[in-house]
């Protein structure tokens, strides 16, 4: 007879005892843990940002902050990985608002650069500004990954081949999807462009 499911079910406990023992700082339960509900929480952050650098992150994320957090942690209110799922979350909306806050600290910097004397003229001014709060409000509607890709391509200047190994995406898909958006986008910019300038 095989041994091992006998001590395997001996050295792994159930998630209840891994729980416990993590809230009790055990180290062993922070690798038991990562073991189980790692792809879980990777997945939540992949549906979010797509494959790639910033789903890795935020998983890392998660584990330190549960960790280092851990004394918060009950065992007999929650689950372990249903604290994990809170955990994320959190460092999904963190990294959106980080986000947007980038978004919003370029923009004003565009503002400012064209407010400067010897910037362009006040028309194209108002237009390039409306043209840029239209752009803004569309990215808004994008949803995943095609949301991200235009980002690091406009707000990050990455070119495709750097989009493609950032997120993990084939060179065809990024630029596909770049394509498909830019013609969304600007689909939008003329139809609304024309009726705000009207």
């Amino acid at each position: 007879m095989d041994p091992v499911p006998t001590s395997r079910s001996a050295v792994d406990p159930d998630d209840a005892e891994v729980g416990r023992r993590f809230a009790a700082g055990e180290e062993q339960a922070l690798a038991w843990a990562y073991e189980r509900w790692a792809g879980q929480v990777h997945g939540m952050a992949v549906r979010a940002f797509g494959p790639g650098p910033d789903a890795e992150d935020v998983t890392q994320q998660v584990f330190v902050a549960a960790w280092t957090g851990r004394a918060r942690f009950r065992p007999d209110e929650s689950p372990l990985p249903a604290w994990l799922v809170g955990i994320c979350r959190h460092k999904i909306a963190d990294a959106w608002a980080r986000r947007d806050k980038q978004r919003r600290e370029a923009e004003a910097a565009l503002t400012e650069a064209q407010a400067r004397p010897g910037g362009p003229v006040t028309a194209g001014v108002d237009t390039a500004a409306t043209d840029r709060v239209l752009l803004l409000d569309e990215l808004d509607h994008l949803g995943q990954p095609q949301r991200g890709i235009i980002e690091l391509a406009f707000f990050e200047d990455l070119t495709h081949a750097q989009i493609a190994e950032r997120t993990g995406l084939p060179l065809g898909t990024v630029k596909s999807h770049i394509r498909r958006t830019l013609e969304r986008l600007r689909t939008r910019l003329e139809v609304d462009g024309a009726a705000l300038h009207a």
